[in-house]
């Protein structure tokens, strides 16, 4: 098997039974079994386990990033924009299969042993605010702004994932456009 083609359907089984079932629970055998993958290729692509959620995870956050940003950039109001990363939010959560994020759950798992995990986790995060900065930046929002803004969709995305409800991505959204108001202008 092509080695671009055996790891993209590792990457896509570890994608799945991770993000679905959590890290720990999966085993080896069980990613080369769902891939269609020998285990000698497995470990030929990926050394490690570790190695392994360490790449679902980089390519995890470059998947969500860009869905974000292309569904954000169908607008053309800065404004607009900001509010449409938590209409886009709220239809992730509605979505089959949602468990929250995949970079917390990661970092609750494996963070304490897992300095990479941490890393890969960070880096999703902060890829996030600086997105969020550079919206808020185009709206005229105070720089501060995206750092509210980035507290209210990571507790929406946290609190979606314990109660199953895609409703935290509206209230953040009316608390994001609350937010984005001139000083002294209603509400």
């Amino acid at each position: 098997m092509d080695p671009d083609i055996a790891r993209n359907r590792l990457l896509d089984a570890a994608e799945e039974l991770f993000y679905g079932r959590g890290v720990q629970a999966v085993g080896m055998d069980e990613l080369r079994s769902a891939s269609g993958v020998s285990l000698k290729r497995l470990y030929q692509l990926f050394p490690s386990k570790n190695d392994l959620v360490e790449a679902y995870l980089r390519r995890r956050d470059t998947r969500w990033r860009e869905a974000l940003a292309a569904y954000v950039a169908e607008r053309t109001d800065p404004r607009a924009r900001v509010l449409a990363v938590f209409d886009w939010l709220h239809d992730w959560f509605a979505g089959p299969g949602f468990r929250g994020c995949a970079f917390l759950n990661a970092v609750g798992e494996l963070g304490g042993i897992s300095p990479a995990v941490v890393t890969a986790a960070r880096g999703h995060k902060d890829a996030f605010h600086r997105y969020l900065a550079e919206l808020t930046a185009d709206a005229g929002a105070p720089p501060e702004a995206a750092g509210h803004l980035a507290l209210l969709a990571e507790g929406a995305i946290a609190t979606a994932g314990v109660t199953g409800s895609p409703e935290p991505a509206r209230r953040a959204r009316s608390a994001a456009e609350a937010l984005l108001q001139p000083k002294g202008s209603p509400a």
